[in-house]
């Protein structure tokens, strides 16, 4: 049975949305190509974000994720989530950690947030911090133990790489023993600056293929009571099954511009010149354009070309 379209839908069933490019650390396989210094210069401020949250409000959007960048380290974001949660919307963090100390975990407890995703890149401080250079495999391990003494069990995120693929099976069982509700993985995508150090840092097929086997091996050995979610496609398949039938979502990047997806450079929306309605529609209708499905069926050819996808690009034929 085949889905709805997208057209049926009056407003996103998520946001998915970036505070800021900015974060502590330079993960080598980052989506984002975030960093300390990596803060965009017209990121939306407290106002504007402000804005966007009544309007999501308004339009009675269920769910919105929020990611970055390392989100926890804009000084206003406890204002968007506390008034997202007010109004009954359901949230998700994405999260290095490091900013959830026993108040921000009282808080987050406060507000009931349904799902907070912490990056765990090993199973010890070594490997980790190799991964991710400028993070702290001990604040993420803490932020853990506060989110599961309030209840908030978090889900570890692990991004495979040739340097840590081999610690992901006692990566998970570290998850297991700290009580995180789940242990979420798949293959490297190439995007950010995995794509740039794709030849040197992605494992082979058949390397990750093994792995994720060890890893299922592993979690029935364990006996369950961590649930494993492997996500199972690469980002070329993923964009290959987006064109045909894309999410009910949308992605706001920190200066307020929408995506379409954070594998895609296209921005057909822009919180500051239309309302969040307005780029709903636009959203919709770039899904539809020969440019976005040229530039897919491009990139089975040359995945090279997802080095763009931290860019921002008008389409020629909405603007």
């Amino acid at each position: 049975m085949s889905g709805r379209s997208l057209d049926e839908f009056g407003s996103p069933l998520f946001l998915a949305w970036q505070l800021t490019n900015r974060c502590e650390a330079n993960c080598l396989a980052c989506c984002e190509e975030s960093g300390p210094d990596k803060g965009w210069k017209d990121e939306l401020n407290r106002d504007e974000a402000l804005h966007v949250a009544e309007q999501a409000i308004g339009m009675g959007i269920p769910y919105v994720a929020f990611g970055g960048g390392e989100p926890l380290s804009v000084p206003f974001c406890w204002d968007i989530f506390e008034k997202l949660a007010a109004a009954g919307i359901t949230l998700k963090l994405e999260t290095n950690g490091r900013h959830i100390d026993d108040a921000a975990a009282d808080r987050l407890q406060a507000m009931q947030v349904q799902c907070v995703q912490i990056s765990v890149d090993g199973s010890t401080a070594e490997v980790h911090e190799r991964v991710r250079p400028g993070s702290s495999f001990d604040a993420a391990l803490a932020a853990i133990d506060r989110l599961v003494s309030r209840g908030l069990a978090p889900q570890v995120v692990f991004s495979p790489t040739r340097l840590n693929v081999d610690d992901m099976a006692a990566t998970y069982e570290l998850a297991k023993q700290h009580g995180c509700s789940a242990f979420v993985t798949g293959p490297l995508m190439q995007l950010g600056r995995a794509a740039w150090a794709w030849d040197t840092l992605a494992c082979d097929e058949e390397t990750w293929r093994d792995a994720a086997m060890t890893l299922r091996a592993r979690a029935i050995a364990l006996g369950g009571g961590l649930m494993l979610s492997i996500y199972p496609w690469g980002i070329l398949t993923e964009l290959d099954k987006r064109i045909e039938s894309p999410q009910a979502m949308m992605l706001v990047v920190p200066n307020g511009r929408v995506k379409l997806l954070n594998a895609l450079p296209f921005a057909p929306g822009d919180l500051r010149r239309m309302t969040l309605a307005e780029a709903w529609d636009a959203y919709r209708q770039a899904w539809k354009t020969d440019e976005v499905r040229d530039f897919i069926a491009r990139c089975q050819a040359d995945p090279n070309l997802l080095r763009h996808a931290n860019e921002t690009w008008y389409l020629r034929e909405t603007v």
